[in-house]
């Protein structure tokens, strides 16, 4: 008999399907080997979008529960209650920000920021902006995405506005997303790509240029289109 899952409404709503999930797979209904229902399906039986089933997925295999297969897709690999497994850092993991709080914050703050940046960006400003653009340049050419230099093109964005709360905020979300293992989980299997590393860099060199130029509705649309980007490769994909 199909599984069903039931609908759920609330705050958090990876961690409810998570746990509904979860308790199939250590109640029996599941053994191992056998495939989970499609992203598609498990969308419609829990009423919601993709983005908090891809979460609730990545924590399960993040913890050793299933595995993916590319174009096949999701089967269980461990049914084991948890109190038979080694200690994991999955209660931490489910309790911190979620990949989606840490999304929709960037989403709506970066572009504000970028517009500040835009308009007051001194020259000092401007030059680190171009030492690190050009790092993340070096590394792009060699293959390579650096999390670290990501991080610190944003945060010079945010120095850039001369406004120490858009800094402090920067700072709290930097502080989420190396703290939230899903978040590092979902980056490396979409960001990291070849293709997404070009558009990566192009995107940020872009938004780099219109700070330059003072151009604060240009830096606006574009940081507005990065963010947007950036949720349709990690929700989307």
């Amino acid at each position: 008999m199909p599984i069903q899952f039931n609908r759920v409404s609330s705050n958090k709503l990876y961690i409810q399907i998570y746990d509904q999930i979860l308790s199939e797979i250590l109640s029996g209904s599941f053994e191992v080997g056998d495939k989970l229902p499609t992203e598609r399906e498990l969308c419609a039986q829990f009423g919601v979008s993709r983005a908090p089933i891809r979460q609730a997925l990545s924590a399960l295999e993040m913890n050793g529960y299933i595995y993916s297969r590319q174009g096949e897709g999701v089967f269980v690999k461990n049914t084991q209650n948890p109190a038979e497994q080694p200690p994991s850092d999955t209660a931490f993991m489910l309790e911190s920000v979620s990949p989606e709080d840490i999304v929709d914050a960037r989403m709506n703050l970066e572009p504000l920021i970028a517009k500040f940046a835009a308009q007051r960006a001194t020259d000092e400003d401007i030059e680190a902006l171009h030492a690190t653009i050009m790092q993340m340049e070096k590394e792009t050419q060699a293959g390579h995405y650096v999390p670290e230099t990501d991080e610190q093109l944003h945060t010079e964005i945010a120095k850039a506005s001369h406004n120490d709360l858009f800094i402090q905020f920067m700072a709290v979300i930097a502080n989420a997303m190396k703290q939230q293992e899903m978040w590092k989980f979902i980056r490396d299997r979409t960001v990291t790509r070849p293709d997404y590393r070009d558009t990566n860099f192009s995107e940020h060199k872009r938004i780099i240029q219109a700070i330059e130029n003072h151009d604060a509705e240009e830096a606006t649309r574009l940081m507005t289109s990065h963010m947007q980007n950036l949720y349709d490769r990690y929700w989307k994909d």
